[in-house]
């Protein structure tokens, strides 16, 4: 079950994500008179489509669709969508149009401004469905982030090797104060920080990052848990240990003869004595009392703990849509950050590009709306990115020809923009294969 809801949160979320696409040069397409062939969800690879308004049982429902000008249709392959325009070298790769004179309804045909926005359409519709989300989610449920002032971290294997210990609260990373508390990983390696500086205790330290261990950072999650301290704030009616004098504000800082600084001290401790019982030491203002708890069989002894303060901003609606801009622009600038580490072979960062499994894997396992347009937006931007890369076969490859022939008024030819767009393809495809392969290879991990 919880495989199929992944699946129908990706399968909705692209759907999204390429209808907004291709509407966006479609939109642009039909304001200036070029005709467009098809508009088509996902790839009708081989002329096979799960539906078309071509069909002979779609046109006798609805007959006025046999004069449409446009084809839409459903493919069978699910990895991405396409808007057919016509006098247009595209992924279809037909050029039969080449053969004859260029039509004024024809892409070709037109001024290079508008050419230009037609390719951008898409790009600019994606981010504007990004700002849309985002208002909305801010409208609805405000901005709730952990803060990460006052906040301290709990460190895996990776963290400790570089110098960062459970405890430690991280005050800069290089000149830059982090605030989200969430996002400290990313933090570290999108801004490249060469050197964090933490409290650790009473100290203020500085901990030099070695450039070299980009890779590792980013194909290590977890790297800064938060530190959560075993401090009591209620005690649970159904706990085992209701009858004993454990009140809130207590703090446990020993079990069974461990020292337990922190709740993720105590798990392993609590786990290993399930069903049992155990020695505790807690400290009650600058008192230190013992007494022995029962541990029930889920290595829990029945107290909720204080947990950490949760920011929270609240929109209006109209504060919302500034808000969403600037989150959308924020998110823009983190993800360019992010490809420029991919494209940076030393880091290693290409390790970590993944295809529909890795979208899958981010989606929650149970349905939820805030959650799901999270990611909807996100996903829109990274769409919206990618499509803006100077590849030929992809959004920015076509405008970046365009603006070259704006600047030196010489239109690139048709039979070069055909090659361009092979090698284009390759180059996608073998991006494709990159981000398969390192899914797969995850996975066998």
């Amino acid at each position: 079950m919880i495989a199929l809801i992944k699946a129908l949160q990706v399968i909705l979320a692209l759907s999204v994500l390429i209808l907004i696409h291709e509407l966006g040069h479609f939109t642009f397409a039909k304001l200036f008179g070029i005709r467009v062939d098809k508009f088509y969800l996902f790839f009708d690879a081989g002329n096979v489509k799960l539906f078309s308004t071509r069909s002979p049982w779609f046109v006798r429902l609805f007959p006025k669709a046999a004069a449409w000008e446009t084809e839409y249709g459903i493919g069978w392959l699910p990895l991405g969508g396409y808007c057919k325009i016509a006098g247009m070298v595209d992924e279809s790769m037909d050029t039969d149009y080449l053969k004859n004179e260029p039509q004024p309804w024809e892409f070709r045909s037109k001024p290079a401004w508008q050419r230009l926005l037609v390719m951008a359409g898409g790009v600019l519709f994606n981010f504007i469905l990004a700002i849309a989300v985002y208002s909305g989610i801010l409208a609805k449920w405000g901005e709730n982030y952990i803060s990460n002032e006052g906040n301290a971290i709990y460190v895996n294997e990776l963290a400790y090797d570089m110098g960062f210990r459970s405890g430690d609260r991280i005050l800069m990373f290089d000149d830059y104060v982090p605030e989200n508390f969430g996002m400290l990983q990313a933090d570290l390696a999108r801004q490249s920080v060469k050197k964090a500086t933490v409290l650790r205790g009473g100290d203020t330290l500085n901990i030099y990052i070695d450039q070299n261990r980009i890779g590792e950072i980013l194909q290590n999650p977890g790297m800064f848990d938060l530190a959560v301290p075993f401090i009591v704030a209620e005690v649970s009616e159904t706990s085992p240990n209701k009858a004993l004098d454990i009140r809130a504000g207590d703090r446990i800082i020993s079990i069974a003869g461990t020292e337990t600084e922190f709740l993720q001290d105590a798990r392993p401790i609590l786990l290993a004595h399930a069903g049992d019982t155990a020695e505790t030491i807690l400290t009650r203002g600058t008192d230190s009392l013992s007494m022995t708890v029962q541990v029930d069989t889920a290595g829990t002894i029945g107290v909720f703990l204080q947990r950490p303060t949760i920011k929270t901003k609240e929109y209006t609606l109209l504060s919302a849509i500034p808000g969403g801009f600037s989150k959308t622009f924020e998110t823009i600038g983190g993800y360019i950050r992010d490809l420029k580490l991919v494209f940076t072979p030393s880091t290693e960062a290409y390790k970590s590009v993944g295809s529909f499994i890795a979208i899958g894997q981010i989606f929650p396992s149970a349905w939820d709306w805030y959650s799901f347009l999270n990611i909807l937006a996100l996903l829109s931007i990274m769409l919206g990115v990618m499509n803006l890369l100077p590849i030929p076969a992809l959004d920015g490859g076509h405008m970046v020809f365009t603006i070259y022939e704006m600047i030196t008024g010489r239109k690139p030819s048709d039979k070069f923009l055909y090659v361009t767009q092979i090698i284009g393809m390759i180059l996608v495809f073998g991006l494709m294969f990159l981000a398969f392969g390192n899914d797969i290879g995850r996975l066998l991990r």
